[in-house]
């Protein structure tokens, strides 16, 4: 446990520490990445380029120190970081590099103000919460290990078909190169994709399962991005797989890994209501397909949102799926609509997700809501919830960046 003296000291330091967070983080990046470069293949360049990463980062600290004497609170967000950590295989021993240019970063900017006393604390703080995630992940770990067909670190897996879903996504249907079983994952999770890029050194990428556990395949589905400078490695790992990965080859693959899952077993119980904007329909699919699969008679309500046709992507699974299940509901809107669209009727609607259209579409006042999609999307469906008065623990999303983005905003009407 803490010691009473560090938690006050914290406290103290916390008003500081959260004025300078992005200062501190951009300089524990700098920091690490020249002291240890080994670590650098863990982190998102793109995610480092755009600034993301230190403001989650940020974001982060300031949610431990503000939370120091009850970090019950935070277990959420460990569970969300302790799965992507195991997703990129961090062990114990990168920890204490951590740690080392954490403080030291502090120590930076805080300048004098930042005694013996000071660093000795958040020294202390920050094992602490290493101890907890150490912990966790090493039970995940164990967990995966111990799964029929579960592994740790990578595994070989063969590309066994290739589908284009949109001009913007194609899927990979991937298979053990060992032909050995696979593994149990939890509907809305992870796989890890490592690539070796032929130019540019990138980290491993996360993707979502496109498709219900209980099949012979895991399924990805990505959607190409573009690079917005040309400094930006964003896009890089896409245009690899879209450009150069075909049937037959062969891809390096973690375990499955993430906490924005839903159990289809328990599904049953009340509505659900899934928003999908974009690509952010790949987990909500694996979820829908999952519910139904284990019981038709669920009530879903299944929502996508796309600019248009042409990057409208799993059209037709989704009919099809609510085609098996009777009480499953299904809605398109486009904001940007091709000619024919709206005449042939590709959509239900033109324009983006709002207060009354949730009011009159869903059962807002029982059911749970999953939403996923582009930061823009994901905020303005956030504050609709909001405005409609649905509770938090009604509400589940996956968002890659700090998640008081989300907020940040107002809904139209």
């Amino acid at each position: 446990m803490l010691s009473d003296k560090t938690i006050r000291i914290v406290k103290e330091i916390t008003p500081l520490v959260a004025a300078n967070a992005e200062t501190i983080t951009t300089r524990f990046y700098t920091l690490m990445f020249e002291g240890n470069p080994e670590v650098k293949a863990f982190f998102n360049q793109s995610h480092q380029h755009t600034g993301g990463q230190q403001s989650a980062l940020a974001g982060a600290i300031c949610a431990y120190f503000i939370h120091i004497d009850n970090p019950a609170v935070l277990m959420p967000a460990v569970e969300l970081i302790a799965q992507k950590h195991c997703s990129l295989g961090i062990k114990p021993e990168h920890y204490p590099i951590v740690g080392k240019h954490l403080v030291a970063a502090i120590e930076d900017v805080m300048g004098d103000a930042a005694t013996d006393e000071i660093i000795e604390a958040v020294a202390e703080a920050y094992q602490f919460l290493a101890d907890i995630f150490i912990g966790r992940e090493q039970a995940i770990y164990e967990e995966q290990e111990s799964a029929l067909g579960g592994w740790n670190g990578v595994r070989s897996f063969r590309v066994d078909r290739k589908v284009a879903e949109s001009d913007e996504v194609v899927s990979f249907y991937l298979r053990p190169e060992d032909n050995g079983p696979l593994p149990p994952f939890r509907p809305g999770q992870y796989i890890t994709v490592h690539i070796d890029h032929p130019t540019t050194p990138t980290s491993p990428r996360n993707y979502s399962l496109s498709e219900r556990p209980g099949v012979q395949h895991f399924r990805i589905s990505v959607k190409r991005e573009s690079r917005l400078a040309l400094d930006a490695p964003d896009g890089l790992v896409s245009s690899h797989l879209h450009d150069h990965i075909e049937p037959g080859h062969r891809l390096s693959v973690g375990p499955p890994c993430g906490e924005f899952t839903v159990d289809p077993d328990e599904a049953g119980e009340r509505p659900i209501v899934f928003l999908a904007g974009g690509i952010g329909v790949t987990p909500l699919l694996s979820m829908a397909k999952s519910i139904i699969h284990a019981n038709p008679e669920a009530s879903l309500y299944f929502l996508q949102a796309a600019r248009n046709s042409a990057v409208h992507a799993f059209a037709d699974e989704v009919s099809t799926l609510a085609s098996i299940g009777p009480n499953m509901h299904t809605k398109v809107l486009y904001d940007a609509p091709l000619a024919g669209d709206v005449e042939e009727s590709k959509c239900d609607g033109v324009g983006y997700v709002t207060t009354e259209l949730l009011h009159q579409w869903t059962p807002y006042t029982e059911a749970d809501f999953y939403f996923c999609g582009p930061k823009l999307f994901m905020q303005n469906v956030h504050a609709c919830l909001q405005e409609l008065g649905v509770d938090e623990t009604r509400v589940r999303y996956e968002f890659f960046g700090p998640k008081q983005d989300i907020a940040a905003t107002e809904c139209p009407v």
